[in-house]
């Protein structure tokens, strides 16, 4: 055992003291201390807002000082009452196309006004607790709306980049390009078009020297560098323009229309909140990500969030600022640098109130066209193809397209107006398409429904049911996770008739035993047309762990006693049962339902339960749970998975195995190989033993069992990689740490001796210590997994079979560990300098 066990479980929540006993305790701090990670984050994301804040004013056609206003009531409002500490707000580009409007139509002291209501809107959502409710919009009519909002930005700004004037609308705008085209000022193109490479090519700086200057912000290298240059070249083109602050424009009486202007209020209302929660969300998910800092920094709080928003434009519009939202450039910005508090936020606002301030001549050295393009580049990053390709994925790409085009020709709030239509239609298109067919096989009629089963169904529903005659027998198949109550009446209607004339019916669900129906009457939805069967009232099955099979183990006798176990028991189907579909079968799949798909219950009378399977043939010798549980998978695999691979195991059958890798890994029963590595039959050569050991060759006395899968998988199947996976929690780790020279030497002693070299390896001081990406291991145990990986990929290459295909090229050694209570999966990674079990995410998997 370790030396270092600890020999009591700590408290993670329990609070150390730090006095002296029985001394009063010492005051807490009111508030986290300025650190020096807060104030780098702050400067870089000061070095961003300013350029990007003069920007946005720009394009809105605001005076240029309600943009610094913004970006410094952003920082220091939100940055002290705001609910997410590490977001950074201030007038964000999601908001220019709203805002140049308000301004056209009403003028700027009005749009102030219209600010500071709109602040008091969000103060009021925020006291109602309504916050989460907004993150119920779809985030496709999010996107789409940003997009939108990005090509208006872009268009109006290429105007302003070759020269000329850009006009209010769109379609003005496209109209009078080529036109533009035709009358280009070499001079602010120039600018632009250096603006412009500068922003792409410093993040791309290559080599350690590129590393050091990336430090300073893009935006602010591409500013400086395009000022610069048109001071040094003498080019005479119109730059920023900050008159006094004595004559700065501050909110007046709101004057329009009261119709226009409630409109107005609830768009800003709308964007602002939209955008901000969303932010706020997305940078809890960044925070996450560091895992040393994670723990210091509270999740984001999107009521009172909600609450600093509208206090910041409240106080923005009054000071004559732009509309303030979360920005996602900066927050982006402040997470990267490190900060660790809303500290980083507030100095950030300090900083851009001095500039504004004392920084006035050099900011009016800036040309107008560098802001332009600086503006025009953060539009088109709006449109992101990451997005798009989500919701291609998630079949809403209809509703960003409508929103995209409704923003860019109608206006936002009419975009997304038309995209929230367009989304409620598509969910209802996607409610009432549900496929009904019919087939008969061997004097078996089958109904199989796909889709939810609703009341607008019920039509085809009941001419499908009318096609089996009557006294037939009947499978009825209900491939759906919802069925309201009128699909449930005509149901159980026509499964009456059916039996009251001979006929039989089974209804079943997807997956195994499922029946629908909880009887509300004489005749229940069941294959003997009775009551509830004795047993189902015992089932506690959970539509949430679908490779359980929804197996109950009930006793056969109904006692009291049995029955209360039953109801508390859910048997666990063989861990390694390969339920992820074969490539190949990927539409078939998507068709048909997926075995063990999770469902949810329908609505009261039509409940979707999951009690033992149907009265069925069983094995004579099918009496104890095991043997019960084991007849009920097989019965389940032969009902519905059997269906949806038997064409491609016809073909693996014809043809023979051709894997593509030989995957060897631990017995234990919580890997599932072909669930953690998406696979399906065919794909993986497996090899299973106890610590995923790998014996080396020509040992005395070993063991030749893992020596011929190797051979064979390599000599004779031709695979291209072999793969060593370890995981938490292995027990064969455990015993090897806690072996005794003086135990017996069992089968299993003599097995755990491959396991020695793991251990040596682990206490070589001179060799570097496995670790995952981001963490070391977390406990001694955790250590040894990670270095057995390691020392068992040595051995593995020491293989004859294995030597000669890593010398031909022909073949590739992974590492590989599974975390089993986080569900993640780690590859050993080869970039790194010593050995490092990388993070295997979400993005690399749809990449």
């Amino acid at each position: 055992m370790s030396a270092c066990t600890p020999t009591r479980h700590d408290d993670p929540h329990r609070k150390e003291h730090s006095h002296e006993p029985h001394s009063p305790p010492s005051p807490r701090p009111r508030g986290p201390r300025l650190t020096g990670a807060d104030v780098s984050a702050s400067i870089a994301v000061f070095l961003i807002a300013l350029p990007l804040s003069l920007g946005i004013a720009l394009a809105t056609g605001a005076p240029l000082q309600a943009g610094l206003v913004a970006a410094a009531v952003g920082g220091v409002v939100v940055g002290r009452l705001g609910g997410a500490p590490l977001q950074v707000s201030g007038p964000a580009a999601g908001l220019t196309v709203v805002t140049a409007e308000l301004i056209q139509r009403y003028g700027w002291r009005t749009t102030c006004a219209i600010t500071v209501l709109a602040g008091l809107a969000q103060l009021g959502l925020g006291l109602l607790r309504v916050a989460r409710t907004a993150l119920a919009v779809s985030p496709a009519i999010v996107h789409g709306m940003l997009a939108g909002i990005g090509v208006t930005i872009a268009v109006a700004q290429l105007h302003i980049v070759l020269g000329g004037t850009p006009h209010s609308s769109v379609l003005l705008n496209l109209r009078d390009l080529p036109a533009q085209l035709a009358r280009v000022q070499t001079a602010a193109l120039s600018v632009s078009a250096l603006t412009l490479c500068l922003l792409l090519a410093w993040p791309r700086l290559p080599g350690r020297a590129g590393r050091l200057l990336r430090v300073v912000p893009a935006p602010l290298v591409a500013v400086t560098g395009a000022t610069t240059s048109a001071a040094l070249l003498g080019f005479g083109l119109p730059k920023v323009d900050l008159p006094s602050w004595s004559s700065h424009a501050l909110a007046g009486f709101p004057e329009g229309p009261a119709l226009g202007l409630i409109a107005a209020v609830l768009t800003i209302t709308l964007v602002c909140s939209v955008q901000s929660l969303l932010g706020a969300v997305a940078v809890d998910k960044m925070v996450a990500a560091r895992p040393a800092l994670s723990g210091r920094v509270r999740r984001a709080d999107l009521d009172r969030e909600l609450l600093g928003q509208g206090a910041a434009n409240v106080v923005s519009g009054t000071l004559g600022g732009l509309p303030v939202a979360g920005v996602a450039v900066r927050s982006t910005a402040n997470v990267n640098a490190g900060a660790v508090s809303r500290n980083s936020t507030m100095l950030h606002g300090v900083l851009v109130v001095i500039a504004a301030l004392l920084m006035v001549p050099i900011l009016e050295l800036i040309p107008l066209a560098s802001l332009a393009a600086l503006v025009m580049a953060v539009g088109i990053q709006m449109v992101s193809l990451h997005h798009i390709r989500t919701v291609t994925r998630h079949r809403e790409v209809l509703v960003y397209a409508v929103t995209t085009v409704g923003v860019v020709f109608l206006g936002v709030l009419e975009g997304v107006a038309l995209g929230i239509g367009m989304a409620v239609a598509v969910a209802l298109h996607r409610l009432t398409r549900t496929r009904i067919t019919h087939h008969e096989k061997e004097g078996v009629h089958h109904v199989h429904v796909r889709g939810q089963l609703t009341f607008l169904a019920v039509p085809r529903l009941s001419r499908t049911l009318h096609l089996v005659p009557q006294g037939a027998h009947a499978v009825v198949e209900l491939d759906g996770s919802f069925m309201d109550h009128a699909a449930y009446e005509s149901l159980q209607d026509w499964h009456s008739t059916q039996t009251a004339h001979g006929g039989t019916v089974e209804l079943v669900g997807r997956r195994t035993g499922v029946r629908i129906g909880e009887p509300t009457g004489p005749a229940g939805l069941h294959p003997d047309g009775g009551t509830t069967a004795p047993d189902s009232s015992g089932c506690r099955c959970h539509p949430w762990t679908p490779w359980r099979n929804h197996q109950c183990a009930i006793p056969e006798s109904g006692g009291p006693a049995q029955r209360n176990d039953a109801e508390t028991t859910t048997a666990r189907a063989p861990e390694d049962t390969e339920h992820t579909e074969p490539s190949g079968l990927t539409a078939k799949s998507d068709a048909l339902g997926a075995p063990g798909a999770p469902g949810t219950p329908g609505t009261p009378g039509a409940t979707v339960e999951a009690p033992a399977p149907p009265s069925s043939p069983r094995a004579p010798d099918a009496t104890t749970p095991t043997a019960n549980q084991l007849a009920r998978g097989i019965s389940a695999f032969q009902r519905n998975t059997a269906p949806l691979v038997r064409s491609e195991l016809a073909r693996l059958a014809r043809e023979g195995q051709q894997p593509s890798q030989l995957f060897l890994t631990c017995a234990d029963s919580r890997l599932v190989t072909s669930m953690i590595t998406s696979s399906g039959p065919g794909d993986l050569f497996v090899v299973r033993n106890v610590g995923n050991l790998v014996p080396p060759p020509g040992e005395e006395s070993g063991d030749d069992s893992v020596a011929a899968a190797i051979e064979y998988a390599v000599d004779v199947l031709r695979v291209r990689s072999i793969t060593v996976c370890g995981h938490s929690g292995c027990g064969a780790m455990q015993a090897l740490l806690a072996a005794d020279q003086d135990t017996a030497q069992t089968p299993l002693r003599r097995w755990l001796r491959y396991g020695g070299p793991s251990v040596a390896r682990m206490a070589d001081g001179s060799r570097p210590a496995a670790r995952l990406a981001g963490r070391a291991a977390a406990d001694t145990v955790e250590q040894l997994c990670l270095t057995n990986v390691i020392q068992q990929l040595e051995h593995l290459r020491a293989h004859d079979s294995v030597s000669r295909a890593l010398r031909a090229g022909e073949l590739e050694l992974h590492g590989m560990y599974f975390h089993v209570g986080e569900a993640q999966a780690y590859l050993l990674s080869e970039v790194h300098e010593g050995e490092v079990f990388d993070h295997v995410g979400v993005a690399d998997l749809t990449a």
